[in-house]
This record gives structure tokens, C-alpha cells and sequence, in this order.
């Protein structure tokens, strides 16, 4: 059994009947308890006291929660446990540790259930001196009203100078409680004569002698104690993390903002220098500014010290940070604040359009997919109309307007101002390949102009630069009345700046695809990752709204134009082409490496051009000798093309195809690729009865496999020698099982051998999109795999736990299937007759 992970045993008890799986946990009790051990952190003797006897008990914890199996630890109030459950918090695992400093309530809850009679909390090996000895800060919070005075003693030092006086009052109370007046004088008594001790706090000290000096101590303190502040310990933890420099603190219910903002003016949180050179400052200030319903002044203090950083953390601005001196110096970034506080209702729209300067950052900065920002913008723009001469104004005055956006607009509009006013396009661009996103005021203008009325969009896209057009029809989303309104006046030069973009929707992609026009075309070959059949096609002359034509100089253009590094599969999209362009592009740019990819392309231009068109290629000197001259004594015959076919289909031969594959296979599917990439389809039928007849070498088979079309029939033939199961999903089992192409329960009755078929179904269970850059399998397929597991493991493994055991047992060296797992298990136990 150990070799069995936790996983495996976890699997086995949710596969069984629940009365077959205690009784199977029962029996792995040994390999349960370490597993559980390894899960919780603790030994294996405190993790059996905290779940009783049993196989259901035993079961039950390998599905309960670290956090919740720590808490109900905590809650046995024996010191042992509790003495083991601190030792867990420092273990080498980082994922124990992380899971034990996750839990604040551990102490807490510990100290509630420890009866302080018993003497094993404070012997020399008990919890109590252990935290003296190594608890620190926040970790001894709860331990401050703990039923320990030593812990009181010791959490008060500590944090008594960080604490709100309700708080360090209610540790006095309860050691008060503990050890009466002579406990608070002995405390006070000491800190005085320890010249290491400062409590920062004279004032407990003097409330602590008066108290001890009073007929009942509890009484006195209490009345000092101010009622409602600070009584939950969730908001006091949360103010210590920040007091000691926590960066990420979460905000805790019930917090009162009135008793923070006290403590604040009582002890200021503080911008702290970096503990160590390449550190960054702590501003505990800041971690306050990110928690919802941070005061206004709160937020505005740590605006001043840190603007930058403040406005992209806080939770909220308030108004003024926008029209404050920082903001005024342009410390104050608007596109980190403006869109998250106007979708909020924190920042009034109207008013950042009224007052917020300077216009062109307020622009670029509005979410322009809030409804009511787009309202209250064209509600502005109505003044400037349909009147072309406002709006070039409008823009050309938009880079320097230093007042609000409704300022900018209503001096645009404004035709009785001394100034010049813009009859054209001030300093025109020309559009760029590929297309960039609008910067300043081209930005700022194009999210403003798309919320004017339609009539407005439509009077003033003739005026447009091209570049301003390239902008609005890439990254603008203009209604088809104001796209026609712009073809009109701008022609196809438009459209062509258009497709030179990566990040067209697939609406514009078919727009511009079906316009069939060659400099469209070209730009949308060249900077747009179109599928490659659109390729194949342009490069056919097909055109999408039927017939042929001549591969235009513009397509040829960008083949010769084309990396052959990254991009070589542009020019194999033409290798079937037989336009005598394209071809002798390919013949020229490019090493046909098969011969096959050679033959039809000739076979192609043949077909296409005639052996007229062929000479010309053959012309070039760039094909091998031999190839030449044989095809050059097929040109004048009456059945050449028909010959030069068959030779195609020679050279296309499975038996040569498999020959080429099985040459050192195995390099990143190099093989496999090396052919597809040269345009010639997998001869997967006769690949198959190769790989059964042993002819296909495995490496090459493993190779095929990850090809995304690679048929179901050759995945399910290698399952039998299924690869182990690395730290990449990129293996072929992973990459079919995501595809679909094998289903899991394949992998459960036909995957050898059984321990990697297994580590392969798990992968796929527990990983996730993100993990895998593939989608996960869905929910139906994961319980479909359950329910087949359950039925097999029932039919095969019965009610007998022995055998669920054996099969345990077998998993790690067994050579046969999963399902031959099962039935092999079940023989040993119960033999034939």
C-alpha cells in the first residue's frame, strides 16, 4: 500500500458502496493515516485521537476540509492536540504552513476549549510555554483575554502599544479576572523594571495601579472601558496586519470606520522604508484606502503621499482627488479612476464632464460602454450639430484644451470666438499597416465622436484623415449607414486600411472577406490571422461571391513579401493553387523538401495553365535536375498531364509516406509536421494497418498522434502502450482526451499500463483551463466516467474489501488495463471453482 497515492485512495472509498468503503477504510487504516497525516500536517497519532475509530470516521476526514479537520482539532481541548496543531504551523511544507497561518481563529479556539487546571498546557513540553517562547505579534491576539495570565502578560507586552485602549482594557479585565489586583500590579510592576519592556501606553499602566489599589479591580476597569468599541476580534486583527506592514489585508465585517479614523489621529498609520535595499515602502495607510467605504479624508491623505498608487488601489475616489492639486499636476491617472467610479455612482458623470480637466484625459479615460456616460456625452454634443467646421474644431482644439470636456464643446461651438476656426482635418495622416491604436487626442476624439447622433457621424466622416478613418473602422464601431457614409467618401483605400488589423470581430472579418477586392484581400492575408482554407482560397482566385480570377499582384506581393521563418505555411496554402504566379512565387521562395509537394504543384499549374505554364516553372532552375527532365519529356505528349498524375500518386504512396515518417521520429512530431506542412494529406487508413502490422515505428505513431486530426481508430491502438504522465499537457493521450477524439472511459477499459491510465484520468479531472489552453472536460463527460468506474469496480470488486485492497495493491506494477485491473483483483479473492 505504499505506493498507493492519497488521490488513488480517496478515488477508491467515493467509488465503493459506502458500507463496502468503511469497511475498505478500516483496512487501509495504516496508508489512510499517513495520507491524512501528509493532508493535515499533523502526526499520524493526532490525526487518529481527532477521528475516532472506524473506517466511516477514517473516511470522512480524507473529505473534510484541512481548515475545518484543524478547527475541530482545536475544539478537543486536549493540550496534546493543541501542542501538535501549533508544531504544525512550521513544518517544512509550504502548503501546511500557508494552510495553519490561513486559519486566525486556530488560537482562538484552542484557548476556548483549554481547561487551565489541566497541568499538561504549562508543563515544560505543553503549549503554554511554547507560545512565550515563539508566538509573536498578531499571533497572540487571542490570547489576550485567553485563560492563561502568563499569555495575557506576554500578548500585552507585545501589542499593547498597537492595540485601541477598549482592547488592551479588555486584557486587563480578564488577567484581572485570572489574578486579581495583585496580578495587574505585578504586571505593572514589571514592565517598569524591565528596561526592554515600553508599552507605549503609560496612561494602562497608571489604570492598571488604580485598579489593583481598588475594592474590585474588574469593576473599576470596566467602568474605563468604553461600551461598543472594538468588541470583535476580526477588525482588531485586521488593524494589527496593517500596524505590522501586511500588504494585503482583507476587510473585516462589522468594521467601524469613526474607530479607525480615531486610531489613526491617535497613532498615524505610517509610510514605512523598506526593511531590506530593493524592497519596496510599506504605506499602511494605503492597505486602508483599498477596503470599500474608506473615509474621503483617509483616502485624500494617502492621495497626497502616493497618488499614483492610491488611485489605481483605492476602492473609491472621492470628487475632489479629480480637481485637487494632484490631479492639476497630472499625478492622478484617469483611466485607472474614471471608469471604475463612474460605474460605481461614486463619481457623478455630469459632473466629471463639467468640472474634471483636462479634456482630452477625461475622454480618454470615460467607459464609453456606460450607458448613461454615452447619454450624457451626446446630451454635450448636440450642440456641436451636423456642422462639419464645429466638430474639426472640436478636434483640432481638443490636444491643447486644458478646461472640462462640456468647456471643449461649447468653445468648439461657439462661431462668434475670435479664434480660428478648422474648415479640414488638421495635420492629416496617412493609415498605417498594420493598424495602431489611436493615441491622445486622435483617442479622445474618436470616443467622443462615436457617441454623437448618426446624421452628425454621417455629415463629418468625409472629412476624416485616413488615419482617423483606419481608427474609427478598426477600433471604432460605426452603424452601417455611417461605414457606407465613410466607403462613399474615402473608397476602398478605407477598406484596405481596415484588414490591416489583427483584431477585427468576426463581423468585420466577413464584411471585408466578401468584398473580394485585391488590396483587402492582401492586407487581410497579411495582417490578420485568417484560417487557412481563406488562404488556400485567395490564393486559388476563388472569390466569395463565385467565380475565379487571376491571383492579383497584390496577394503576390505579400508572399514575396512573407517570413519564411513564421510564415512558410502562407505559401503552402498556394501549393495546389496552379495560378502560375503564385507558383512560381512558391518555386522561387521556397525548398520543397517531399517530393510529392513538388509534383503537385507541377501537376496544379497544368492543370490550370497548360504545359506552357509548366515550362515557364521548369524555366526557373529551381526544381532538382531529375524532376526537370522528366517532366519536360511529358509536356509535348498527348497524355503527359495524365502521366505526370500518376507519377503524383507514386510519389504520394503510403508505403514511401511511411517510410519518410518512420526517419527519426519522436523530435516534437517533426516528422509528421514536416509533411502536413507541405501540404500532402496523412495517409491515415494505411498509417493504421501499418501501426498494427508493426511497420510504423512508436515514435512516429506518438507523433501522428497529436495530430489534431489523427483518427479515433489509431488512438485507441496505442492506448495499449499509453506514455507516463509528465508535467506537460501537451502528451497525446492529454491532447486527444481534450479534443475528444478519445472519450475517458477509452483510457479506463483499453489504456496500459493501469497506473498511467489512471494518472492520465486524473490529470484530466483535476485540470483547468486555464492549466491546459484547452477546455476542460465537461461536467456530463466527468460523471459519465464515474458512473462507468462505480459499475465496473461493483461488477468485478463486489462488496469484498479484500479485494478492493488487492486491486490497491496490483495498481502500481500491474501491465494490463484498469478494467483488467478489476477482474484480476476479484480472481485472486475469489478464484474460480
Amino acid at each position: 500500500m505504499t505506493h498507493s497515492s492519497p488521490t488513488v485512495l480517496r478515488l477508491a472509498l467515493r467509488l465503493a458502496d459506502p458500507d463496502i468503503a468503511d469497511a475498505l477504510a478500516e483496512r487501509l487504516r495504516p496508508a489512510l493515516l499517513a495520507a491524512l497525516s501528509d493532508r493535515f500536517g499533523l502526526p499520524e497519532e493526532t490525526v487518529e485521537a481527532v477521528t475516532g475509530p472506524g473506517g466511516a470516521a477514517l473516511r470522512a476526514a480524507l473529505d473534510t476540509e484541512p481548515e475545518a479537520f484543524l478547527i475541530r482539532a482545536a475544539e478537543t481541548g486536549d493540550p496534546v492536540i493543541a501542542r501538535a496543531l501549533w508544531g504544525a504551523r512550521y513544518r517544512t511544507a509550504p502548503q501546511r504552513t500557508q494552510r495553519a497561518r490561513d486559519l486566525p481563529d486556530l488560537l482562538a479556539v484552542i484557548l476556548r476549549a483549554a481547561d487551565p487546571t489541566d497541568p499538561r498546557w504549562e508543563d515544560e513540553a505543553g503549549l503554554v510555554p511554547l507560545l512565550q517562547e515563539e508566538a509573536t505579534g498578531v499571533e497572540l491576539l487571542p490570547a489576550l483575554t485567553g485563560p492563561f495570565p502568563q499569555l495575557i502578560s506576554s500578548a500585552l507586552v507585545q501589542l499593547a502599544a498597537l492595540l485601541p485602549l477598549p482592547v488592551a482594557l479588555d486584557s486587563c479585565i480578564a488577567l484581572a479576572q485570572l489574578a486579581g489586583g495583585e496580578g495587574l500590579l505585578a504586571f505593572a510592576d514589571g514592565v517598569e523594571r524591565a528596561p526592554d519592556f515600553d508599552l507605549g501606553r503609560p496612561e494602562l499602566l497608571d489604570l492598571m495601579r488604580a485598579a489593583a489599589a481598588d475594592a474590585d479591580p474588574e469593576a473599576f476597569l470596566r467602568e474605563r472601558r468604553p461600551a461598543g468599541e472594538w468588541t470583535a476580534l476580526a477588525p482588531v486583527r485586521a488593524l494589527l496586519l496593517i500596524r505590522n506592514g501586511v500588504s494585503s489585508v482583507a476587510r473585516p465585517a462589522g468594521l467601524d470606520w469613526e474607530l479607525v479614523r480615531r486610531e489613526h489621529a491617535r497613532r498615524p498609520f505610517e509610510t514605512e522604508p523598506p526593511h531590506r535595499r530593493g524592497y519596496p515602502r510599506t504605506n499602511q495607510l494605503l492597505q486602508l484606502v483599498k477596503w470599500e467605504g474608506c473615509p474621503d479624508g483617509l483616502v485624500m491623505e494617502c492621495l497626497r503621499d502616493e497618488p499614483r498608487t492610491t488611485t489605481r488601489l483605492a476602492a473609491g475616489l472621492p470628487f475632489e482627488a479629480l480637481v485637487g492639486p494632484e490631479a492639476a499636476a497630472g499625478k492622478v491617472p484617469f483611466d485607472e479612476a474614471l471608469g471604475r467610479g463612474i460605474r460605481t455612482g461614486r463619481l457623478p458623470v455630469d459632473r466629471v464632464l463639467a468640472e474634471v480637466t483636462p479634456a482630452t484625459e477625461v475622454l480618454s479615460a470615460l467607459p464609453y460602454d456606460h450607458e448613461p456616460t454615452r447619454k450624457a456625452l451626446a446630451g454635450l454634443l448636440d450642440r456641436l450639430g451636423t456642422d462639419p467646421v464645429n466638430w474639426l474644431t472640436c478636434y483640432a482644439r481638443t490636444g491643447r484644451a486644458r478646461g472640462s470636456v462640456a468647456e471643449l464643446i461649447d468653445d468648439a461651438a461657439s462661431a462668434g470666438s475670435s479664434r480660428k476656426r478648422s474648415t479640414t482635418w488638421p495635420h492629416p495622416l496617412e493609415a498605417v499597416f498594420p493598424a495602431t491604436p489611436p493615441e491622445a487626442s486622435r483617442a479622445a476624439f474618436l470616443g467622443l465622436f462615436q457617441c454623437a447622433s448618426e446624421e452628425a457621424q454621417i455629415a463629418v466622416v468625409p472629412h476624416f484623415d485616413p488615419r482617423a478613418v483606419q481608427h474609427l473602422l478598426v477600433h471604432g464601431d460605426p452603424a452601417p449607414a455611417v461605414r457606407d457614409a465613410v466607403i462613399a467618401a474615402h473608397g476602398v483605400s478605407a477598406q484596405a486600411a481596415q484588414a490591416a488589423s489583427a483584431s477585427l470581430s468576426p463581423d468585420k472579418l466577413a464584411y471585408l472577406l466578401d468584398l473580394d477586392e485585391p488590396q483587402v484581400d492582401a492586407n487581410l492575408f497579411f495582417h490578420c490571422g485568417i484560417d487557412q482554407r481563406e488562404r488556400e482560397r485567395m490564393l486559388a482566385g476563388r472569390l466569395r461571391g463565385g467565380g475565379t480570377r487571376a491571383v492579383p499582384e497584390e496577394l503576390l506581393h505579400v508572399l514575396r513579401e512573407a517570413h519564411l521563418s513564421h510564415y512558410r505555411h502562407w505559401l503552402i496554402a498556394g501549393l495546389e493553387s496552379g495560378d502560375l504566379g503564385v507558383a512560381r512565387t512558391i518555386v522561387e521562395r521556397l525548398k520543397l523538401r517531399i517530393p510529392a509537394a513538388r509534383l503537385r504543384l507541377l501537376v496544379a499549374v497544368w492543370e490550370r495553365g497548360g504545359p506552357d505554364a509548366v515550362r515557364e516553372i521548369l524555366a526557373m532552375d529551381r526544381l532538382p535536375v531529375t524532376l526537370r527532365r522528366q517532366t519536360e519529356k511529358l509536356l509535348d505528349v498527348p497524355d503527359g498531364l495524365d502521366r505526370l498524375r500518376a507519377r503524383r500518386a507514386a510519389a504520394e504512396d503510403p508505403a514511401k509516406l511511411l517510410a519518410f515518417l518512420n526517419k527519426a521520429p519522436g523530435y516534437d512530431g517533426d516528422q509528421p509536421h514536416k509533411l502536413t506542412g507541405e501540404g500532402i494529406p496523412v495517409p491515415w487508413p494505411d498509417l493504421i494497418a501499418a501501426h498494427r502490422s508493426g511497420t510504423l515505428a512508436p515514435g512516429a505513431a506518438e507523433d501522428l498522434a497529436k495530430l489534431a486530426d489523427c483518427p479515433r481508430e489509431l488512438l485507441l491502438a496505442l492506448l495499449p502502450s499509453i506514455p507516463e504522465l509528465g508535467r506537460s499537457h501537451l502528451s497525446w493521450p492529454q491532447l486527444a482526451l481534450r479534443r475528444g477524439t478519445l472519450a475517458p472511459e477509452d483510457v479506463l477499459t483499453h489504456a496500459a499500463p493501469a497506473r498511467q491510465g489512471l494518472s492520465h484520468l486524473l490529470r484530466l479531472l483535476n485540470a483547468s483551463d486555464r492549466q491546459a489552453h484547452q477546455p476542460a472536460v465537461r461536467p456530463a463527460d466527468r460523471q459519465k466516467l464515474r458512473t462507468r468506474a462505480a459499475a465496473l469496480t461493483a461488477e468485478h470488486l463486489g462488496s469484498d474489501p479484500e479485494a478492493w485492497a488487492v486491486c490497491l495493491q496490483l495498481l502500481p506494477t500491474f501491465a494490463g488495463t484498469l478494467t483488467e485491473l478489476f477482474a484480476t483483483a476479484a480472481a485472486i479473492v475469489r478464484p474460480p471453482a
